[in-house]
């Protein structure tokens, strides 16, 4: 997701509890820091963007779902912590979590050198590449065909914005940027761009909740592999080796890919 630098001046959103086993959290509740009461268990709070399935999404409820928020809970209980999870906007993460308000961050966020440099990334967690999506009646080969396209749409500042500036160069005026993944699907549907670029698993899933519209998802040369990972505050090494202990054994004993395969188009 996004590379961009955010400006610290953003304000931690509405914060809601969940609990572990798998259960989300309502957008009304409020979170704590710190221990859970009378347990003595470790409270990392945990905050996302919950605007990017499969990864996290609010239902019908406004309760937070998804891989991200599935796989928390399942480290959560492995390793012998509790979690609290913020659905707030994407611009306001990083400052939260600089600013000490939350934790943990579990958004789909891309591991990359320039975050490395002001962030502490647990063990990478899912592998995926930038993809084009494109409606019935056009197609998309390669890069040159993505040139002779008239709007490409991307989300602000996620990697798929970042990939397209490098094709078509980042002033080009054939690149359309929207604020959510949601706004750019709907986009895509209504005709208002050519296509889409944005992260492989994302796309998948739009494309098979709407296999009815004859969508095409199409791998091109030149976008690279991404590592997503949780995202944790320079210094906080023992938090980071319980996460990664955590995903290590839940990869091992099967439970990380139950959780895969109950999300992800295959």
């Amino acid at each position: 997701m996004n590379i961009r630098t955010h400006l610290l001046s953003a304000i931690c959103a509405t914060m809601m509890l969940a609990g572990c086993g798998g259960q989300g959290g309502s957008a009304n509740d409020s979170a704590a820091s710190g221990t859970a009461a009378g347990s003595g268990e470790k409270v990392l709070r945990v905050a996302t963007n919950a605007e990017f399935a499969p990864f996290e999404s609010l239902d019908e409820n406004k309760n937070i779902q998804g891989f991200d928020i599935d796989l928390m809970n399942a480290l959560a209980k492995e390793g012998g912590f509790k979690v609290e999870f913020t659905h707030q906007p994407w611009e306001s993460l990083f400052p939260a979590l600089a600013n000490g308000d939350v934790d943990v961050l579990a958004s789909a966020v891309t591991i990359t050198d320039d975050r490395k440099k002001t962030m502490l990334f647990s063990d990478p967690y899912y592998q995926i590449s930038q993809v084009v999506l494109v409606p019935k009646g056009k197609d998309v080969k390669s890069v040159d065909d993505l040139k002779k396209l008239n709007k490409v749409g991307v989300v602000t500042g996620q990697t798929g914005d970042l990939a397209v500036q490098k094709i078509l160069g980042n002033t080009s005026d054939k690149i359309a940027r929207f604020k959510t993944v949601t706004l750019l699907m709907e986009e895509i549907g209504n005709g208002g761009v050519d296509a889409a670029v944005s992260d492989s698993a994302v796309v998948a899933h739009y494309a098979k909740n709407n296999s009815d519209k004859g969508y095409k998802l199409i791998k091109l040369d030149g976008f690279d592999v991404e590592n997503y990972g949780l995202v944790l505050r320079k210094g906080d090494d023992a938090t980071a080796a319980k996460l990664n202990d955590a995903l290590k054994k839940i990869k091992e004993n099967g439970e990380y890919a139950k959780i895969e395969s109950k999300y992800f188009a295959q």
